[in-house]
């Protein structure tokens, strides 16, 4: 069995609405994904922190870029999911001139930890999302959430087609479950080298 890796110790700083309006930080990763991929769920179980980010049944609860820090490693950027949020339109307009801005102009950036939904696969927006990442050369990591809702008999097709959906080999995708904690302990550990850069 595996060493445990401790919980990020993650701490809320503070949120806005644009790049510009965020602290300076030595190095930082950010968490982008469509709503309900379940990125509040894994932010808050690598800090294994139930209430750290805010979690909902509605998708698009986080509206802002939103900063936590860590005193062993990056700052965690939290970005407003993308997709089809139960949030008035123009508010859901603006998200992505505010996760583009950040995403371009955050000098300090070293990976964008970038989450597709598991059990479902890449949608045509996670497709177009990694399309214009890799346009603009940014460092990304794909990594699947919700592996506690693919059936074990499916997990191998799965991992495959998601992989090819996203362009990349399937030794390159980490899989993880924010409710069983399965590979929480190895997203840890890369968001630890990451800020090591």
């Amino acid at each position: 069995m595996g060493k445990t890796t401790s919980p990020l110790q993650l701490k809320f700083v503070t949120s806005a609405i644009d790049a510009h309006d965020l602290p300076f930080t030595r190095a930082e990763v950010a968490m982008v994904g469509r709503s309900n991929v379940g990125k509040s769920s894994l932010i808050n179980a690598l800090a294994n922190h139930r209430q750290l980010a805010h979690v909902s049944t509605t998708p698009g609860r986080t509206q802002l870029l939103n900063l936590f820090e860590q005193p062993d490693g990056p700052t965690v950027m939290d970005l407003p999911g993308y997709g089809y949020a139960k949030v008035p339109e123009k508010i859901r307009g603006s998200w992505q001139a505010m996760i583009e801005g950040y995403l371009l102009g955050r000098e300090n950036l070293v990976t964008i930890f970038t989450l597709v939904d598991g059990e479902i696969g890449p949608t045509k927006l996670d497709v177009g999302l990694l399309e214009w990442v890799r346009h603009h050369e940014l460092p990304i990591q794909i990594v699947a959430t919700k592996l506690d809702k693919v059936k074990p008999s499916k997990l191998g097709v799965r991992k495959q087609e998601l992989a090819t959906g996203c362009g990349v080999d399937v030794a390159s995708v980490v899989w993880v479950s924010a409710d069983k904690g399965t590979g929480i302990d190895e997203l840890r550990a890369m968001i630890r080298r990451a800020g090591s850069r």
